[in-house]
């Protein structure tokens, strides 16, 4: 029913100008905003050209998931270039990460399909984003 159709996922922000300002200058993604007022929103391109639809929202409660996941070739180099642009990392207890904060897999791990790393870090609006490396 849906495959020839356009869809996009979505998420929520407090500071739709915060959100332009990050996800334009920090991460280098092509930023979209529209409207004015209470009807004003923004659109992300991702590569490879999908389209994440990001709203303001007044009681905005940030994901408790991983919103968005980065592939790259080289996590602690994505990590380095990411802390230069500002970019703090998180580290959760339940995982054991690098002085970085990149998590990497245990022995046998990463040939079981997982990645080879991945790290995370937050957007102004407190939702979770991870860059990992996939081989």
């Amino acid at each position: 029913m849906f495959g020839e159709t356009t869809a996009y996922s979505s998420f929520s922000v407090d500071d739709l100008d915060a959100a332009r300002d990050f996800y334009g200058d920090r991460l280098g993604l092509t930023v979209e905003v529209n409207g004015t007022g209470d009807m004003r929103m923004m659109f992300l391109t991702l590569p490879g050209g999908a389209r994440v639809f990001v709203y303001p929202k007044e009681n905005h409660t940030p994901a408790s998931h991983t919103i968005l996941n980065f592939e790259v070739d080289d996590v602690g180099r994505a990590v380095d270039d990411l802390i230069a642009r500002g970019v703090t990392f998180e580290r959760y207890p339940e995982f054991e990460a690098d002085d970085k904060g990149v998590v990497r897999p245990g022995e046998g791990e990463h040939e079981d399909g997982g990645p080879a790393g991945i790290a995370w870090f937050t957007d102004p609006a407190g939702n979770v984003i991870a860059v990992m490396q996939t081989d």
